[in-house]
């Protein structure tokens, strides 16, 4: 059982990476149009979006910075008239991209640094599901070279590295006071009902893993453009991860510390891998008047790769066990739909909407992965005080339905459990940034 517990444990950490409120923010002027790009020429931002694109930058020289604030919510009811949500702490995404022109409009060279996974979901220490979940933190860290070549005038080629790594952090309850008495921990507890009698935190750093990118672009007429990348999967492996117990009292302690067969995860470190889907884009932009573009992106996510979760301990932690958590996520897709108008020579607007559906199967929603289809709707505007200097603001709000699940786990008499109840999530997501070329 405490195996299942622990692996768990690191299953829900690997859950809120994958899917979270991650809405690709890498790129502020993007976000206002719904997060479509991959058929646009946006100059280094390309570097993300369609590293084909980025040839077609003007000026020598272009760069970009930004970042987003991530306000996100999950709500929980057991529908007897239990309810609870997260307080969850601002994730904030940023973005760096620097594109060069290498040789005649031809060649192009960037690099790029983004956070393309990473937020928070914090529980209460002791609410209803604090045996599954307490408080997850995860970020994760992309740098991306690149290159692009104009093999003719309407046809363009890209290819990048993704230099990947992270951490996270994650909590949750492994016995309750409830638990404790019911296996033998006697009355005098009974004062403390309501409380964890202990709880484990799990922290560790991901290693750098190497992926890529690849892009094609195509001009079919002066007003339509197809573009078609591709991201690999990429396997990021915790290969030394730390653990801390904390009991709600030294009395405590000592009881579970007296049995032989209640972890003492402190006592050693553990090992795991988790996949970062590959993903497919096929996208195409239209420029319907001079001043109106229209974009629509459609992404295909390969979640199918996510379908169990391996974790090794070492020896010192109950004879160094290993175990395997079944996931069973499903390829997904998701629907992009942006426009952008030139209403002065100084001034865009943006807007779109989407809807990505998510990887996360019904019999596997908890608090944990609380997923669900999602709906969002963007909007932005750009800026020039300069010429060639760009100042772009963005905000989205995201929706997920209303999602029952129900999940099955054991409690620390080995004996089945299940919980179940209704999940609701929304976030808004304000952006800003600054991009300049010469």
């Amino acid at each position: 059982m405490k195996k299942l517990i622990l692996g768990l444990m690191l299953l829900s950490a690997t859950s809120v990476f994958a899917e979270g409120y991650q809405i690709n923010l890498q790129s502020t002027k993007q976000a206002g149009m719904a997060h479509t790009g991959a058929a646009m020429k946006l100059g280094s931002e390309s570097m993300h979006f369609n590293p084909a694109a980025l040839v077609y930058m003007k000026g020598n020289v272009d760069f970009s910075v930004g970042g987003s604030a991530v306000m996100a919510t999950a709500k929980y009811n057991d529908g007897m008239g239990y309810t609870a949500k997260t307080d969850n702490t601002m994730g904030t995404p940023f973005y760096l991209y620097a594109g060069f022109n290498i040789y005649e409009d031809k060649l192009a060279a960037g690099v790029s640094l983004t956070t393309p996974f990473g937020n928070s979901l914090n529980w209460s220490e002791n609410w209803k599901g604090a045996s599954i979940v307490q408080n997850i933190a995860l970020q994760s860290f992309r740098f991306q070279p690149t290159l692009s070549y104009k093999i003719m005038d309407k046809l363009s080629i890209g290819v990048g590295a993704d230099i990947t790594w992270g951490n996270f952090e994650l909590s949750r309850a492994m016995m309750t006071i409830d638990e404790l008495i019911l296996a033998g921990g006697g009355s005098a507890f009974d004062p403390l009902k309501g409380n964890n009698a202990a709880s484990a935190t799990l922290s560790g750093d991901g290693n750098i893993k190497v992926g890529f990118n690849v892009g094609l672009m195509y001009d079919i007429s002066d007003k339509v453009t197809v573009g078609l990348t591709y991201r690999s999967k990429v396997m990021m492996e915790v290969a030394e991860g730390d653990a801390k117990m904390t009991y709600l009292n030294s009395t405590i302690e000592g009881v579970l510390g007296a049995i032989p067969t209640f972890p003492k995860l402190n006592q050693g470190t553990f090992s795991a891998e988790l996949p970062l889907p590959a993903n497919t884009t096929l996208a195409v932009s239209y420029k319907v008047t001079p001043r109106l573009l229209l974009a629509f992106d459609l992404q295909y996510t390969q979640w199918g790769a996510y379908d169990k979760l391996d974790v090794v301990f070492t020896e010192n932690v109950l004879n160094g066990y290993s175990i395997s958590a079944t996931k069973n996520y499903k390829n997904t897709f998701a629907y992009r739909l942006g426009a952008q108008y030139e209403l002065t020579e100084r001034l865009d607007i943006r807007g779109g909407v989407y809807y990505d559906e998510t990887p996360v199967r019904s019999d596997y929603y908890n608090p944990e992965t609380p997923g669900a289809d999602k709906i969002g709707v963007t909007l932005g505007l750009s800026f020039e005080p300069y010429e060639n200097l760009s100042i772009d603001i963005a905000a989205a709000y995201l929706q997920g339905g209303a999602v029952d699940g129900s999940y099955t786990t054991k409690n620390a008499l080995n004996q089945p459990v299940v919980f179940s109840g209704e999940y609701k999530s929304h976030a808004f997501m304000p952006s800003i940034g600054v991009s300049y070329n010469f």
